[in-house]
């Protein structure tokens, strides 16, 4: 009896109760159509898809990538063959922070956490016999996001993908990076605008891209509670909507 759990709070400071019911729902006011939805309708609750996963599954893909290209293009193939169906390509910090190998800065830590990369032919080593058009590709990174998926269109180009086909996805979310992580360059607005000028491009000549992967992650593990973590996520992604593009111009 002294050791039952009578009440959990979170965090975040949020009670939870032992056992929820309809009631609660009626207690805030609850509103299917409002609130939550068909799957596939607005407000999009349930997913964007109408049939969820069974009409479009889950994309498996594991954080992969370290030493040189030759490595992370092996192990690229290596999680293909067991069953992944698309990437998500590590990079090492001097990568991400737009460092060439050779450079003092990067002194013990090349191909550490991450493939390094300094020119397209790593991304055509790193990418080699890969179908991208089959395989989509999560490129995770962000202060130089615009640069690499570049050159992931250049190189899928030049096996023969046109950019109209090919999946992918920089995580691009700079200002992720400035409140939870650190690993920025260049100062705030011109760092969001060059995100509005990647989201501008892909919408023009990439149409199966996703220009932008907010994170807030990275923002929780800084120290944010659970709360907080979503709030600043979503004001991020407010952020960079807010940038009043017209892709149509």
């Amino acid at each position: 009896e002294k050791d039952r759990i009578t009440d959990v709070i979170l965090q975040s400071g949020i009670h939870v109760k032992p056992l929820y019911t309809g009631d609660d729902l009626k207690e805030i006011g609850f509103d299917y159509a409002e609130d939550l939805g068909n799957s596939g309708e607005y407000p999009f609750t349930r997913g964007i898809h109408r049939l969820g996963f069974r009409s479009r599954e889950w994309t498996t893909r594991q954080y992969t990538g370290f030493g040189a290209p030759e490595e992370t293009n092996k192990r690229f193939k290596l999680m293909i063959s067991q069953g992944q169906t698309g990437l998500n390509v590590a990079f090492d910090l001097p990568t991400q922070m737009g460092y060439d190998s050779d450079d003092p800065m990067a002194e013990g830590e090349v191909g550490r956490v991450g493939m390094a990369v300094d020119s397209l032919r790593d991304f055509e080593i790193a990418f080699k016999d890969i179908a991208l058009d089959r395989i989509g590709a999560g490129l995770t990174i962000n202060a130089v996001a615009s640069i690499m998926l570049a050159m992931y269109q250049a190189v899928a180009e030049g096996y023969g993908f046109s950019k109209e086909k090919i999946s992918a996805t920089p995580q691009n979310d700079i200002l992720k990076e400035i409140v939870g992580r650190g690993a920025w360059i260049f100062p705030v607005e011109p760092a969001v605008h060059l995100i509005g000028d990647v989201i501008e491009y892909a919408i023009k000549e990439m149409p199966k891209a996703n220009p932008v992967s907010v994170c807030g992650y990275h923002i929780r593990e800084a120290g944010a509670t659970p709360v907080q973590e979503i709030a600043y996520a979503i004001q991020i992604a407010n952020a960079y909507i807010g940038l009043h593009r017209n892709p149509s111009a």
